[in-house]
């Protein structure tokens, strides 16, 4: 029998019993719906960010490698010629709203303490993401 709170907070999320700073060790059950899938997809930040994220060594990254990575990709330049300012606001973006938004869908666990992202692996999500990155990533 698991320990888990049957009842959920007024999100409609059961209230977690891990402290909030701490990654979760298993995915998420829930699988997004294609409107949510689509409506996550709509925004290249987080095409970038899941594209990035599925490339990974099981699935984990910091924010500073994403942020790194994705702001490369925005630019069109290599990771150490990304202007710093622009750096800054691509962590900006993705630390207040697209990795909140992700997460908040059960996509990726985000751990804004250490800074560190997990992303679970989403098959359906990452089938439309591949196509969008075939077209708009640059070549590697």
């Amino acid at each position: 029998m698991s320990n888990e709170s049957p009842y959920r907070d007024d999100s409609g999320k059961r209230p977690s019993t891990d402290p909030p700073h701490v990654l979760r060790a298993e995915p998420a059950v829930s699988r997004p719906s294609f409107d949510d899938i689509f409506k996550l997809l709509s925004e290249k930040r987080r095409r970038y960010a899941i594209h990035h994220l599925s490339a990974t060594p099981e699935g984990v990254a910091t924010l500073s490698d994403l942020v790194e990575q994705v702001a490369a990709w925005e630019t069109e330049t290599s990771t150490g010629d990304v202007p710093d300012d622009y750096q800054r606001r691509v962590e900006a973006s993705l630390h207040h709203t697209h990795l909140p938004k992700l997460d908040d869908a059960n996509i990726i666990d985000y751990d804004a303490r250490s800074e560190s992202v997990r992303y679970w692996g989403q098959p359906v999500l990452e089938e439309y993401a591949e196509h969008v990155a075939a077209m708009e990533l640059p070549e590697r």
